[in-house]
């Protein structure tokens, strides 16, 4: 056939298959020439029911067996001989069709018949190897082909995923420290920013990224959380990002302060939860905006004094009535309260927060949410759709809540958007483990988190709201978040308890191909999912705009760079102001 994509020879005959399960064959080679060829990974075509159908499988396991036989012969003295078993024992992938109605070469994932004992079986290599992986990247349309590298089985052969399906079902880059992760995470965003609107927002928990939005040829804007040296800044224009407290909801407001072992916590969460509707409908009357008013709940997020919250607390805490006798004794709520409002007061003078309780002025006007979310979901004055937010100087305690409240409110947003007028945009999650751990582990912080982040892993998908995890501890992971997510992009793990998270992930078909995870080389990933037709190692490209991810090196720096008392005092000064101050 003239566009023939296999041409099998006998030259490629490895052997007949000889044991079938649902997801396995076990091939006896016949050719020991071949066999020195073979190895992990390498993909091999069995012939199916029917001319025009061949099985697509990736080798799991090689084995040689020696077998020794005795001859006896009556005339002369016995002799031994020897001779190999030589057996294959590979994944069912996926089902090739040079014709399939009015389709023409098609490939998918999947097997429609499977293969009898006694199929021919033959390697894919040199050409034939060349043209499969160039019709995988044929099957995705052009505008959502997103380039991620080259086959590590044929590094000729590009690797190419389908856009949509990484970035619509939610996905996950995940290996050790080293492996390549930071790396991996900004060639996507390069080829992202190729893109007329692309609209990812990244939480950056140590700036690594903050490469990516310098220089003239920068492809994201950043920003970063306010931290003790940024407050009241007078700036206006700057790129730092106060998190006011009243876009908090009541559950996330008193998972930091309500102490639920408290014998008076339910007084305290009652009273809290009745002034902070009463400041938010004073509020709302000020406005004059008659329509929240109608509707509005005490988790709008909607401006209101946190010092008139204090004062209405201290009211009840200290507040007295009329005894049975008319003479004034102690009110309902007095003294009731006291440790709620010392909590929250500690907060406040706490600079840490000051992002929370103590923002710029600006943020408490009425308009200042509309221009917060446009700053980070659109692309005005000419700014990037990608959007990196730098988390590195918030107090690790409130980390999840602050992550968890932003996730929640650019998913709110985007929910009672009207459908039509959405563009879709993607969470990454860099660093996961750190804010959204395991639920058994995960603490009353860390557990209402999780809560904003999994529904968005559960529902996002509706609206437009995906979400993209990376972490080096995927056994530290939130399993729910995981296991909602369609495409990972797995570089070197060497934790068994990790591997054994992936392995979980992933079909029984594909498991064996995940024990290479401990030997891939640094850049070199394992991707698996519905944006790949073919699951295979693959070789990253490097990024032209580099993370600030890169490993120190011990020895050599040991012996160039010496340690400065000056830098040291400066570090000092940093520590004790909690800011990085610049000279």
């Amino acid at each position: 056939m003239k566009n023939a994509i296999f041409n099998l020879k006998e030259e490629n005959k490895i052997g007949t298959v000889i044991s079938i399960d649902t997801s396995n064959i076990i091939i006896n080679v016949d050719n020991p020439e071949i066999m020195t060829k073979l190895s992990i990974g390498h993909i091999l075509a069995v012939k199916g029911h029917f001319e025009h159908e061949l099985l697509i499988c990736i080798v799991e396991k090689v084995t040689r067996t020696q077998l020794e036989m005795t001859i006896f012969d009556d005339m002369e003295e016995d002799t031994m001989e020897s001779s190999t078993n030589d057996l294959i024992r590979a994944s069912m992938i996926g089902t090739f069709k040079s014709v399939d109605g009015s389709k023409r070469n098609a490939f998918k994932r999947g097997v429609d018949l499977f293969p009898n004992v006694d199929s021919e079986c033959f390697l894919v290599n040199g050409d034939n190897l060349q043209r499969f992986m160039n019709i995988l990247g044929d099957k995705v349309e052009e505008n959502q082909k997103l380039k991620i590298g080259n086959f590590s089985s044929d590094s000729s052969s590009l690797a190419i995923l389908d856009g949509d399906k990484l970035f619509q079902r939610h996905a996950s880059v995940l290996g050790s420290t080293g492996s390549g992760k930071s790396w991996c995470v900004a060639s996507i965003l390069e080829k992202a920013s190729e893109l007329k609107y692309p609209n990812i927002i990244v939480f950056d928990m140590h700036g690594e990224y903050s490469p990516l939005a310098n220089g003239e040829n920068k492809i994201a804007e950043r920003f970063k959380i306010a931290g003790a040296g940024d407050l009241k800044s007078e700036d206006s224009d700057s790129n730092l990002i106060y998190l006011p407290f009243w876009i908090l909801n009541r559950e996330e407001i008193l998972s930091t302060i309500l102490d639920r072992s408290d014998s008076n916590a339910p007084n305290q969460s009652s009273r809290f939860t009745a002034h902070l509707k009463t400041l938010k409908l004073a509020r709302i009357k000020k406005e004059n905006d008659e329509i929240v008013e109608k509707s509005y709940t005490v988790d709008s997020p909607i401006p209101y004094s946190i010092s008139e919250l204090i004062g209405l607390l201290k009211e009840d805490d200290e507040g007295t009535k009329l005894g049975s006798k008319g003479k004034p004794v102690k009110g309902d709520w007095n003294g009731k309260l006291t440790r709620f409002i010392s909590r929250l007061e500690t907060k406040i003078e706490d600079k840490r927060y000051g992002f929370l309780y103590d923002p710029i002025e600006e943020c408490n006007s009425y308009e200042w949410l509309n221009s917060f979310i446009s700053k980070l979901l659109s692309m005005e004055n000419g700014s990037k759709g990608i959007k990196i937010i730098d988390f590195s100087e918030v107090p690790s305690d409130i980390l999840p809540i602050v992550t968890g409240t932003l996730a929640r409110l650019l998913y709110d947003v985007q929910f009672w958007m009207e459908e039509n007028k959405r563009t879709p945009f993607t969470l990454l999650c860099d660093e996961a483990h750190l804010y959204l751990p395991v639920k058994d582990e995960a603490d009353v912080v860390q557990k209402q988190a999780l809560n904003n982040f999994e529904r968005i892993a559960k529902e996002g998908r509706k609206y437009g709201v995906s979400l993209f995890v990376v972490s080096q501890r995927p056994s530290d992971v939130s399993k729910t978040i995981l296991s909602q997510c369609n495409n990972f992009i797995v570089l070197r793990l060497t934790n068994d308890r990790d591997q054994n998270v992936v392995k979980n992930l992933v079909p029984d078909s594909l498991k064996g191909v995940t024990d290479c995870l401990p030997i891939l080389d640094i850049g070199e990933a394992l991707i698996l999912g519905d944006a790949i037709l073919l699951p295979n190692r693959i070789k990253l490209n490097e990024p032209k705009l580099k993370p600030a991810s890169n490993t120190v090196d011990f020895w050599r720096q040991w012996n160039e760079l010496e340690p400065k008392y000056e830098e040291l005092t400066k570090a000092i000064r940093n520590m004790r102001a909690q800011s990085r101050i610049l000279d």
